[in-house]
């Protein structure tokens, strides 16, 4: 089946007619080849650089506009994450670090908080010993936890948008490794030896330093970008000294 031109090629065609036609008239007027000529060369000769300007252009907000894009999904990807494992990822890990009231009292989110006080959050929230000790009743509770949620992590690790966010790619993969770790130990979890125990606490301090540095970049992004978003995080902030999502 022959294929029908389509509007690019007409397009095309008659801009090439259309200056054919006006070379053609300025000649019949001023019957001047060489200055037709002289600054046509000229004209094609910056037409490479004025080409290479719109192209630099072009591309420059095309790349700013798909990275824009691309950040939104991925706080997207980011507040799913927090909803659905991470809020109470924070809130189990708590119980196992005896001076978690020590951070609780740094981190809890103000709606009256700058951009230099959630960074000031986040210096604390990485510089904070986390010192844990386990408790052996509340690590079944989290084992079972984190094997109910492991298909929903692993979907999360097929998104293609975290490979552009590598600290919550990082943060991911420690949460990830802790489920696995508590999964294989099936139910011997309340009677382990203590290396087991230690090595779980390790785990477990990794995972819960990386939560916490990403919990306050996140409500930072939501306190810049999505006002309503911010004021359910800071109220529900697991930070707080009594975390509700009731207003009054």
């Amino acid at each position: 089946m022959k294929k029908t031109p389509g509007w690019r090629f007409w397009i095309t065609l008659i801009l090439i007619a259309s200056s054919a036609v006006t070379y053609l008239i300025h000649y019949l007027i001023f019957r001047d080849v060489h200055h037709i000529f002289l600054y046509l060369i000229g004209d094609i000769a910056f037409l490479f650089i004025d080409v290479l300007l719109v192209i630099l252009i072009i591309e420059s907000l095309l790349s700013q506009r798909e990275k824009r894009a691309l950040i939104k999904k991925l706080n997207m990807v980011i507040g799913t994450f927090f909803s659905e494992v991470g809020l109470e990822l924070l809130n189990r890990f708590s119980t196992f670090v005896p001076q978690a009231s020590d951070l609780q009292k740094k981190l809890e989110i103000k709606p009256t908080w700058s951009k230099r006080e959630f960074q000031e959050a986040i210096k604390e929230s990485r510089k904070f010993p986390y010192s844990v000790s386990i408790d052996v009743g509340a690590l079944g509770g989290l084992q079972q936890f984190l094997i109910n949620k492991r298909s929903f992590m692993l979907h999360l690790l097929d998104n293609p948008s975290l490979l552009e966010h590598e600290r919550f790619t990082d943060m991911l993969w420690a949460v990830f490794h802790l489920a696995e770790e508590l999964a294989f130990r099936g139910d011997r979890i309340g009677h382990l030896p203590q290396p087991d125990y230690d090595h779980l606490g390790h785990d477990l301090k990794r995972a819960y330093s990386q939560i916490v540095g990403e919990w306050i970049a996140y409500t930072q992004h939501l306190k810049e970008s999505y006002p309503f978003l911010f004021s359910l995080a800071s109220r529900i902030n697991p930070f707080s000294s009594s975390p509700s999502a009731i207003i009054g």
